[in-house]
C-alpha cells in the first residue's frame, strides 16, 4: 500500500521514494569515482583536480537551507525533487562531456567541469533535502528508522548496480563511450524520479499521525527567508542537532582515507586484502542499519531498544568503541583481530548513521508549520560540510603527526583516537536534545507540544553559547 488508513506512507510508498535516492547515487556514484579515475588515470591529471571538484559539489551545498525553504514556501516537495533531479541529470552528463573534453582541450574541459560540479551539488541538495522532508512529514513516526534504512540502502543498490553495470560497458574505455554511459544513466534514473513521485504527495492532508501541519493560509514569501533561518537557530533543540551532526559526521568519515592504508602499512595487507576488508566494514554497516530497522518498527515507539534517540546515543558510543580498540589494534599490531573490529567499526556506524537520519526526520516535523525544509536543509548543510572535511582532515593529520613524530603507528592511532572522542561528545549531545524531548513531551499534551516547542526555544535561546 502506497499509503496507511490513518494517513502518512505505507511500506510501498516508503520503498518509491527509495528509488529517487536509488536515482540519486546512480548518477553521484559516476562523476565522485569513475570520473574521478578518469581524471587520474587515463588523463594523467593531478588528483587534486578531482578532489577539489568534489569538495565543490560538498561546498555548493551550503544552500541545502535556502533550498528547504524554497520548498517550505511552495508547500510541495515533488517539484523541488524533480527539479533537483533534472539538475543533477544534466550536471552528470555535462560533468562527462568535461572528462572527454579534457582529453583534447584542458582549459575549457576544466571550466566546464567546475559548471557541472556545481549543478550537480546543487541537484543534490535541492532533490536529497526535499526528499528528506517529504519523508519526515509522511511516514509515521513508529517507522521512521525503517525509512531512514530503506533509503540508504537503496542509494547503496543504486551505487552497486550502476558501478558493475557502467564497469562492464565502459571497457574499452573511449571518452564518448563515457558520455554515451553516463546520458544513459542519468536519463533513467530521471524517468525513474518521475515515476518514483508521481501522485505521491496529491492528496490533501497527506502526513503521518504526529507531523506538525501548517496553518490554513501561512504562507511564506521568499523574503522572509532570513528571518526564517533566524527562527529555526533560536530553536535550542534545532541548533544542537546542527552542531552535533557536524561533529559526529565528522568523525564518521575521518577514517574514509585512511583506514585501507593503516591496513597496509601497519598490517601489511595487499591491495586486494584491503579492498576486502572495505567490503566486511560496508557488511557491517548494512547490518547495523538492519537493525535499527528491525528494532524501531518491532519495538515500542519511545521505550529502549525502539527508540532512534537510543540507537543514535548507542551508535555514536559504540563508534567510538570500536575506534579505540583500532587504536590498541595499531600498537598490539600482528595477530590482532582486524577484521573483526573493522566488521564491528561498520555496524555502529550504520546503526547511528540511519538512526540519526531518524531523528533528523522526527525532528524536523517537531517545529513550527512550514518550517521543515528549511530544518532539513540546515542539518543537510551541516552534513556536507562534515562529509566534505572530514577525509582531508583526517588524512592531513595523519601526515602531520605521523612527520612530527616519526611514527606511523603514532599518526593513525592519533587520529583515530581524535575520532573516537568526537563520537563521545556527538553522544553527549544527543543526550541532551533527547532529554529536552522528553521533558516536553511529559510537560504538555501531545496536541500542544508545538506551541511548547516554541516557548521552550525562546526560553533556552542561550542554547550551546550561553553555557
Amino acid at each position: 500500500m502506497n499509503t496507511l488508513a490513518g494517513g502518512g506512507l505505507g511500506w510501498l510508498g516508503i520503498v518509491r521514494l527509495g528509488l529517487v535516492q536509488t536515482a540519486l547515487g546512480a548518477i553521484v556514484v559516476l562523476t565522485t569515482s569513475t570520473m574521478n579515475r578518469v581524471m587520474v588515470v587515463e588523463l594523467a591529471l593531478p588528483a587534486m583536480l578531482p578532489g577539489a571538484l568534489v569538495a565543490m559539489h560538498y561546498a555548493v551545498q551550503l544552500l541545502r537551507p535556502r533550498l528547504g525553504y524554497g520548498s517550505d514556501v511552495g508547500g510541495q516537495r515533488t517539484p523541488w525533487i524533480i527539479g533537483g533531479m533534472a539538475l543533477l541529470a544534466l550536471g552528470g552528463i555535462s560533468a562527462s562531456m568535461a572528462t572527454a573534453l579534457m582529453a583534447t582541450h584542458l582549459g575549457m574541459g576544466v571550466a566546464l567541469a567546475v559548471v557541472s560540479f556545481l549543478m550537480i551539488g546543487v541537484g543534490v541538495g535541492a532533490a536529497g533535502t526535499s526528499l528528506l522532508t517529504l519523508l519526515a512529514k509522511q511516514v509515521a513516526p513508529e517507522r521512521r528508522g525503517a525509512a531512514a534504512t530503506i533509503v540508504w540502502m537503496m542509494m547503496i543498490v543504486g551505487f552497486i548496480i550502476t558501478a558493475a553495470t557502467v564497469g562492464h560497458f565502459l571497457d574499452p574505455f573511449t571518452p564518448m563511450r563515457l558520455v554515451a554511459i553516463t546520458s544513459c544513466v542519468a536519463a533513467i534514473a530521471f524517468l525513474l524520479t518521475l515515476v518514483a513521485v508521481r501522485g505521491i504527495e496529491s492528496r490533501p492532508g497527506a502526513v503521518a499521525a504526529g507531523s506538525a501541519t501548517p496553518a490554513p493560509g501561512n504562507v511564506q514569501t521568499p523574503q522572509a527567508f532570513r528571518a526564517a533561518l533566524a527562527d529555526v537557530w533560536a530553536d535550542t533543540r534545532a541548533r544542537r542537532f546542527t552542531v552535533f551532526v557536524f561533529i559526529s559526521m565528522l568523525a564518521f568519515s575521518a577514517q574514509d582515507l585512511i583506514l585501507e592504508p593503516f591496513a597496509g602499512m601497519v598490517f601489511g595487507y595487499t591491495v586486494g586484502e584491503s579492498t576486502k576488508l572495505a567490503g566486511v566494514q560496508n557488511g557491517g554497516v548494512l547490518l547495523g542499519m538492519m537493525l535499527v530497522a528491525v528494532a524501531t518498527t518491532l519495538g515500542k515507539r519511545g521505550r529502549r531498544f525502539g527508540s532512534l534517540a537510543a540507537w543514535t546515543i548507542g551508535g555514536c558510543i559504540s563508534s567510538a568503541v570500536a575506534l579505540a580498540l583500532l587504536v590498541v589494534a595499531g600498537h598490539v599490531g600482528g595477530e590482532w583481530p582486524l577484521k573483526p573490529t573493522v566488521f564491528f567499526l561498520g555496524a555502529s556506524n550504520g546503526a547511528f548513521a540511519v538512526a540519526a537520519i531518524g531523528s533528523m526526520m522526527a525532528l524536523a516535523g517537531e517545529g513550527p508549520p512550514s518550517r521543515e525544509g528549511i530544518r532539513m536543509g540546515l542539518w543537510g548543510a551541516s552534513q556536507a560540510i562534515a562529509f566534505g572535511a572530514g577525509g582531508f582532515v583526517g588524512a592531513m593529520l595523519c601526515d602531520l603527526i605521523r612527520a612530527a613524530s616519526g611514527s606511523v603507528v603514532t599518526g593513525y592511532t592519533t587520529v583515530f583516537a581524535i575520532e573516537a572522542v568526537l563520537f563521545i561528545v556527538a553522544a553527549v549531545l544527543a543526550a541532551r536534545i533527547g532529554m529536552t524531548a522528553s521533558a516536553a513531551s511529559t510537560a504538555v499534551p501531545a496536541q500542544q507540544a508545538q506551541g511548547f516547542e516554541g516557548g521552550l526555544a525562546h526560553a533556552l535561546k542561550p542554547g550551546l553559547n550561553g553555557r
